[in-house]
């Protein structure tokens, strides 16, 4: 496993709590809090994207 840095978790209602992290290497992982050895892993400006999508509403459908 790489040296990710870990963010604090982010939590929403209930138990549905989910941490991000970056490595030296410049990638980015997303993973559910308490199971961090499983995780998603892509760069930091495909996680930068997806963030700003979301806030822009693109991923409102979903909800």
């Amino acid at each position: 496993m790489p040296d990710i840095t870990w963010e604090d978790p982010f939590c929403g209602e209930g138990a549905s709590c989910f941490r991000l992290g970056t490595d030296p290497d410049g990638n980015a992982y997303f993973t559910v809090a308490g199971d961090e050895e499983t995780c998603l892993t892509d760069s930091r400006e495909a996680l930068r994207a997806m963030i700003l999508d979301i806030k822009a509403g693109k991923a409102d459908h979903l909800l």
